[in-house]
């Protein structure tokens, strides 16, 4: 798995159709599903949460859960369903993820996340990754953070996603939580330097490729969240620029030209094509006609019938630019 490049795991918004349409515009970028909870996986049709679409590799799953044995079992799904790494989620801070005993707030319990690590990587041949915060409410020094580092890594992790905010799992909201508490990026280049056999990736506040650039001169990645969701095209240098690759998107109308088989295969299949357009209103995000693309697409993709004749009304409305650099 290259990770110098991916896509955060966020949930109601990664889902498949999200990935599809990024992988459109990035091969290379690393893509992550949202969370799935172990209980939703064990408990359920795992297929629901599961299947993906093969174009959407390289692709990760991310778990959120506390329990060893269904981690374990939870990657032993992953691994059978052929994907390429699985990462545990120590890094939400929402009451509901709290109460469930997963998240951020496990980041107090370092014990209990190397029993789940050692676990996960007993279980399966896939990497097991970790996504944590530099910190929790007042247990935020460095010291901590290292020594969390430090025995996940005995258990048996190599890669460290690291937002570079602490949480506060009192006071504030999910939201303010992604806002507040000041990006520390020094702290994530500290734990590089004083782990380089580890894999650290930095999360956080990146808005652009220079950012991503800039932080990987320090870093082994770059994981990039809500900017590549409202303003998705800044994927589309991503295999040039970080992947020293020749492949690049030729232009915006050809990503939405070859999303139309997949909108009329989903569609006929009976799924309503607000699930797949509401990934995309972003992708003229400060192009001439972008407004008009936004307005047509949320004002009719929720009607009974829409297909993707939609799509392809909307497309009309947004000048064609050759886009290739």
């Amino acid at each position: 798995m290259d990770r110098r490049l991916s896509v955060a795991p966020m949930l109601d918004w990664t889902d498949r159709y999200c990935r599809y349409f990024h992988r459109l515009i990035s091969r290379r970028t690393l893509l992550y599903t949202e969370m799935v909870t172990t209980g939703a996986l064990l408990h359920n049709e795992p297929a629901r949460f599961l299947d993906f679409f093969p174009e959407e590799q390289p692709l990760a799953l991310q778990l959120g859960g506390s329990n060893p044995e269904e981690l374990a079992q939870c990657c032993r799904l992953a691994e059978a369903w052929g994907y390429g790494e699985v990462n545990l989620n120590l890094g939400c801070p929402s009451d509901r993820v709290q109460s469930g005993m997963f998240g951020a707030c496990l980041m107090a319990n370092p014990g209990l996340v190397a029993d789940c690590i050692s676990a996960m990587a007993e279980s399966c041949s896939l990497p097991v990754t970790a996504k944590h915060r530099i910190g929790i409410d007042d247990m935020d020094s460095y010291d901590l953070l290292a020594a969390f580092v430090e025995k996940l890594s005995d258990a048996g992790c190599r890669t460290f996603i690291v937002h570079a905010r602490k949480a506060w799992l009192q006071g504030l909201s999910p939201k303010q939580n992604r806002d507040v508490p000041p990006l520390q990026y020094d702290t994530v280049y500290r734990l590089k330097q004083d782990f380089p056999n580890l894999e650290i990736i930095i999360n956080g506040g990146v808005t652009d490729l220079n950012q991503a650039e800039h932080h990987l001169k320090k870093v082994d990645g770059v994981m990039i969240g809500r900017e590549a969701y409202h303003n998705p095209w800044m994927l589309s240098d991503v295999d040039r620029r970080i992947f020293a690759s020749d492949w690049h998107p030729a232009s915006r109308h050809q990503v939405i030209e070859k999303l139309l088989p997949l909108v009329e295969q989903e569609c006929a299949r009976g799924i309503p094509l607000k699930r797949i357009t509401r990934h995309i209103l972003g992708l003229f995000h400060g192009q001439p006609g972008a407004k008009k693309w936004r307005r047509c697409l949320s004002e009719n993709a929720h009607l009974p019938g829409a297909g993707p004749e939609i799509l392809e009304t909307a497309l009309s409305l947004v000048p064609r630019i050759d886009d290739s650099r």
